[in-house]
């Protein structure tokens, strides 16, 4: 029975282009809409289906579903079930599905360079995360070595900035030298949109709570590329 299930996901596989390129390999497992995203959201740890959907405004349930078998079915991720008291079930990468993440990275420093990006659309705690990772400066963070904690909503996460890298994963804020808790895009502004800590601050969009300079030395880490004309 096992393996009947996995022949049945595997035929169930897509190959629109039938071209040997890896390329148009990986597009025809990736290039349905929201598939790369709802990869991203599962960049830092398992989720629900109900947190992934929350996180992705406009994706359908159906949709949502259709997009979770047909990435399972290439082995991008796996769904289990978490032991008690929780019991519920989650959808991660698997160990492949992690190493797509310079897919993003890349996405992003072009993307970032488009004229018609908006930066004020709905901005996920998972999009943050990755653009952390995407557009650290290594040569503005040489010489730092810090821990960092963010608290977006519910979720809380702890950072590893050393020797010119920044490292990311679901923790405990609380381990850090230097908390932020903040929506997303209010993060985003700080980071991207050159809004003083202190003007988010003042209108209660976000909160800092251990060493001021190194808040203040944190959020200049991350230019982003020359936006082309037009």
């Amino acid at each position: 029975m096992k393996s009947e299930k996995i022949t049945k996901l595997t035929d169930r596989r897509p190959n629109w282009y039938r071209d040997a390129c890896a390329a148009a390999h990986a597009l025809d497992l990736l290039g349905e809409r929201w598939a790369l995203l709802v990869i991203r959201e599962l960049m830092f740890g398992p989720r629900r289906f109900g947190e992934i959907r929350a996180s992705l405004p406009g994706l359908s349930a159906n949709v949502l579903t259709q997009r979770l078998e047909g990435l399972e079915a290439a082995g991008v991720l796996l769904r289990r079930r978490l032991p008690p008291p929780a019991s519920a079930q989650v959808y991660e990468l698997t160990a492949w599905g992690r190493e797509s993440e310079p897919i993003f990275q890349a996405l992003g420093r072009w993307g970032a360079r488009s004229p018609r990006h908006d930066p004020a659309l709905p901005f996920s705690a998972a999009s943050l995360l990755l653009s952390m990772r995407t557009m650290l400066d290594p040569a503005r963070a040489a010489g730092l070595s810090a821990r960092i904690g963010f608290r977006l909503g519910d979720d809380g996460y702890l950072a590893r900035l050393e020797k010119g890298r920044i490292e990311i994963a679901a923790g405990d804020p609380a381990l850090a030298d230097l908390v932020f808790e903040a929506t997303p895009p209010a993060m985003a502004a700080a980071l991207y949109g050159g809004q003083p800590l202190s003007d988010l601050e003042q209108a209660g969009a976000l909160r800092i709570q251990g060493d001021r300079a190194l808040a203040e030395r944190f959020v200049a880490l991350f230019p982003l590329p020359d936006r082309l004309p037009g």
